[in-house]
């Protein structure tokens, strides 16, 4: 064997799906998040060089990217960072992904980024109900997808011997970077739009109980404010389910998906997954209790200041001894929390109505103890932030008809260095690492009677 078969029997032998996701039952079902890096933003050799100048780099590295892909054989894709604003690009997608019997969902970034998402889904497993666009006109220009799916191959209802196609919903998003301390509301608010978006849905198609899994790039980790808000939405990291990792510091840097444009090496990418059995809190409270515990953060870590010098930057100059909106917009300013150009006047004024719950226009000292200063306001570091998560839940459970949710079978990050925390120098399909789960079909006993919030 010459030294180019060596080489290219090697780069096959890489490229080759691990043991454990090749052995599936037929009603298994997998999903991949996959952050390919845009041609447009990967460096080269010199800063100011991008892959994008060079065709022959940047196709025969989407070429390997696909070949993984296709070896990966997963039911859904999505992808981030896909170059939709290069036509030959989206056609090798397009074709590679469609004669293996693919339905693609394309979706650009606003504003002519450059770049966009990519979801796939394998017409063997999954049909398309429907397939809806969120635009989220903020920083950043972020976009999401929502697909509703239904399974191929039909389930079997013990109690009426009759066979059910199982649907579920999917959503595929890439977050804004966290910059700065003013990113954390915008990209909180994000993801609050992301399962607002979902509750309309259901409730306008009257659907039923059914898995709701959320792939991406989040852009923060497990120490981030964005996790633990979705984890108090019942949301679970599938990942970190099928390794048995708990939310815990200790457990946040078992792995990493994501070495970035700083060199830090971080766990982003992630699969997230609700089941319909599943307590959670109301999603405007978690909204609540994530931003709350982040200004809490901002001034007694950050800005390093006691309750009563907490108080007293958040009044300003107010004669009357209390917080007013102006002096609370400008503290939030000061803080770094929030940037004139990046938060309009109308999340300002919603979140300010948070803080005035009686509407008076003020917010004196008692208030501000059980608003802000609270015990239950969470304690974050950053990450971006970290907020802890409270167990309670108001939604309450009664029985019903079967429904049918997801179990996590496996769970593979490639290379296999970055489950071990490491990033490996000589990988270079992606500045992040494919994950790809197995999930198992399962009857839910009961359903929850979820009450639907704005």
């Amino acid at each position: 064997m010459t030294k180019k078969q060596r080489r290219e029997a090697g780069a096959r032998q890489r490229l080759r799906p691990p043991p454990l996701l090749q052995a599936r039952d037929e009603r298994s079902v997998s999903c991949t998040t996959f952050n390919i890096l845009a041609p447009i933003y990967k460096r080269m050799d010199s800063e100011n060089g991008r892959e994008s100048q060079n065709r022959a780099n940047w196709f025969s590295r989407n070429e390997k990217i696909i070949d993984r892909l296709l070896g990966d054989r997963s039911s859904i894709i999505c992808l981030q960072e896909v170059w939709l604003g290069n036509d030959e690009l989206v056609n090798m997608y397009e074709k590679r992904l469609g004669d293996a019997n693919y339905k693609l969902f394309k979706l650009a970034r606003t504003n002519n980024r450059g770049d966009g998402l990519l979801t796939a889904v394998h017409m063997n497993y999954f049909c398309v109900l429907n397939h809806r666009e969120l635009l989220f006109n903020d920083f950043g220009d972020r976009v999401a997808q929502l697909l509703h799916v239904e399974s191929v191959i039909p389930f079997l209802q013990n109690r009426s011997s009759s066979y059910v196609q199982q649907q579920s919903l999917i959503v595929n998003t890439h977050l804004v970077f966290p910059h700065d301390h003013s990113l954390s509301i915008v990209r909180l608010k994000q993801v609050y739009k992301i399962l607002q978006y979902v509750e309309a849905y259901q409730e306008e198609h009257k659907l039923g109980p059914m898995p709701i899994i959320l792939c991406g790039d989040w852009n923060g980790s497990k120490r981030g404010q964005v996790y633990k808000f979705l984890r108090s939405q019942g949301f679970v990291s599938s990942y970190d389910t099928a390794h048995q990792y708990s939310d815990s510091e200790e457990d946040a840097h078992k792995w990493v998906s994501h070495r970035n444009h700083r060199g830090n090496i971080c766990g982003v990418d992630f699969i997230w997954l609700l089941n319909p059995d599943k307590c959670r809190k109301p999603l405007k409270t978690s909204w609540n209790e994530a931003v709350f515990g982040i200004i809490k953060y901002l001034l007694l870590q950050v800005a390093s200041l006691p309750e009563e010098n907490a108080f007293a930057l958040l009044k300003a100059d107010s004669s009357d001894d209390c917080i007013t909106y102006s002096s609370f917009c400008q503290a939030l300013c000061q803080l770094g929390m929030v940037h004139p150009d990046r938060v309009n006047s109308k999340e300002m004024e919603d979140l300010w109505s948070e803080v005035d719950h009686d509407g008076n226009g003020a917010v004196d000292y008692k208030e501000f103890q059980r608003c802000i200063w609270s015990p239950k306001c969470y304690n974050q570091e950053e990450d971006d932030t970290e907020i802890e998560v409270a167990e309670e839940s108001i939604v309450t459970f009664e029985p019903s008809d079967e429904t049918f949710g997801f179990t996590v079978k496996e769970a593979v990050l490639f290379p296999p260095e970055v489950e071990k925390g490491m990033w490996p120098e000589n990988y270079s399909l992606s500045d992040h690492a494919p994950l790809t789960v197995v999930f198992s079909p399962v009857r839910m006993p009961c359903s929850p009677r979820t009450p639907r919030h704005p």
